[in-house]
C-alpha cells in the first residue's frame, strides 16, 4: 500500500499533516503529482470560520481546489493523457445528466462534487485522482503553478462573461485580492480597458496598477462614489464587479452602477444574508449578476495565459512549502495587507 502526506482541516484554525493512502486512478480518471496549489479564498474562510455561505464544514477535510501537477498514471480507458503530462484540473465534478449539464450550464448542477468544498476533500495533499475529461494539458512553457491559477482566472472570465462585457465599456472592481485582480484581467483581454480597482490595502493597490487597472481608490482614505463619478463623467459604470465577499462593497455597489448598467455579484461573503438597497437597483433599472464558479472556460483561460495575454503568476505574493499549510493559511490571515495570493509549492 503505497503512502502520502495530506493536508487536514481538523478544527476551526487547525491543519495537520497526516499519512492516507495514495489513491489510484478509476478506467477514465488519472492520477495527479500536485506540484502548486493555490490557497482561495473560500479555503481561507473554512480555515478561519468552518464555513463559506451555505457551505459548512461538519468533519475533517481536505482544502484546496486551485490544482496544476504531473499525471503519474491513467486509468485503463484513457485517452489524451499519458503519464509525464502536465496538467490543470477543473476542481468541480458534474453529474453529466441533469438539465444543467445537458445544457452547458454544469456549473449549476446540484450534485457537482467539488474539491474542498464539504464533504469532498481537495488538493493538500501529494496525490489526487481526477477524471479525464476535467484534466487540461498545459502547453509547453506553461509552468504548473500557472496551471495552478487557471482556477481563479477562469472565475474572473466567468464573471466578465456574466455581466455581458463588451468593447469599450467602463467597469469598477471591489477588491484588488486574487478574484479582483483576475476580473480585472479577464476583462483587459475582453476589451474593456477603462477598469477601477478599489481595496483598502495599498499593496493590493499597487498590483491592480502594475498589472492595468486604469485608476485605483483607496476606500479607506476617498469616497469611492464619488471617485468612480469623477472618473465616469457623473455616470457611474457600465459595469460594476465585487470580488471582496464583503457586505460592505456588495452595499455599494447600487451606487456606482451607471443607469441601465449591470451588477456582478462575485466574492462570497462568510454569511449568505447582508442589507441591500435595491431602491437604487430599481430606480436605475439595473441588472444584478452572480457568480458560482465557471462552466467550459479552462480552454480560454489557459490560451489567454499561454499567448501572453495574461501574465497570471504576477498575482502571486508568497510561496509556501506544502509542508506548512497551517502556517501559510495563518499567515495570509495575519498579513492581509501584503497577500494577494499564496500557493503551496509541493517542489520543495
Amino acid at each position: 500500500m503505497e503512502m502520502m502526506k495530506a493536508a487536514v482541516l481538523t478544527n476551526i484554525g487547525k491543519i495537520e499533516l497526516q499519512q492516507r493512502e495514495r489513491p489510484q486512478p478509476k478506467p477514465d480518471e488519472v492520477q495527479v503529482k500536485v506540484e502548486y496549489v493555490g490557497i482561495c479564498g473560500s479555503d481561507v474562510h473554512y480555515f478561519e470560520f468552518g464555513r463559506v455561505g451555505n457551505f459548512v464544514v461538519k468533519k475533517p477535510i481536505v482544502l484546496g481546489h486551485e490544482c496544476g501537477g504531473t499525471v503519474t498514471a491513467v486509468g485503463s480507458a484513457v485517452k489524451k493523457c499519458k503519464v509525464g503530462d502536465r496538467v490543470a484540473l477543473e476542481p468541480g465534478v458534474p453529474c453529466g445528466k441533469c438539465e444543467y449539464c445537458l445544457s452547458g450550464r454544469y456549473n449549476l448542477c446540484p450534485d457537482v462534487r467539488f474539491m474542498a468544498t464539504p464533504p469532498y476533500d481537495g488538493a493538500f495533499q501529494e496525490y489526487v485522482v481526477h477524471p479525464e475529461a476535467l484534466t487540461f494539458l498545459l502547453p509547453d512553457g506553461m509552468s504548473t503553478m500557472a496551471g495552478a491559477l487557471i482556477e481563479p482566472l477562469a472565475v474572473g472570465f466567468h464573471a466578465a462573461k456574466q455581466s455581458g462585457t463588451s468593447v469599450g465599456q467602463s467597469a469598477v472592481v471591489l477588491g484588488a485580492g486574487c478574484i479582483g485582480l483576475v476580473t480585472m484581467m479577464a476583462l483587459h483581454s475582453m476589451g474593456v480597458k477603462k477598469v477601477i480597482v478599489a481595496d483598502l490595502l495599498p499593496k493590493r493597490l499597487e498590483k491592480a496598477k502594475e498589472l492595468g487597472a486604469s485608476a485605483v481608490i483607496n476606500s479607506g482614505e476617498t469616497d469611492v462614489e464619488q471617485a468612480v463619478l469623477s472618473l465616469t463623467d457623473g455616470a457611474g459604470a457600465d459595469l460594476v464587479f465585487e470580488t471582496a465577499g464583503s457586505p460592505v462593497t456588495a452595499m455599494m455597489t447600487s451606487f456606482l452602477v451607471r443607469r441601465g448598467g449591470t451588477i456582478t455579484l462575485v466574492g462570497m461573503t462568510p454569511k449568505p444574508e447582508f442589507s441591500y438597497n435595491f431602491g437604487n437597483i430599481m430606480d436605475k433599472e439595473a441588472t444584478i449578476k452572480s457568480v458560482f464558479r465557471y462552466c467550459n472556460l479552462y480552454p480560454t483561460a489557459i490560451s489567454a495565459v499561454a499567448c501572453g495575454d495574461i501574465p497570471i503568476e504576477k498575482i502571486v505574493s508568497d510561496t509556501f512549502p506544502f509542508d506548512h499549510a497551517q502556517e501559510a493559511m495563518q499567515y495570509n490571515i495575519d498579513h492581509k495587507a501584503d497577500v494577494t495570493k499564496i500557493v503551496l509549492d509541493f517542489t520543495k
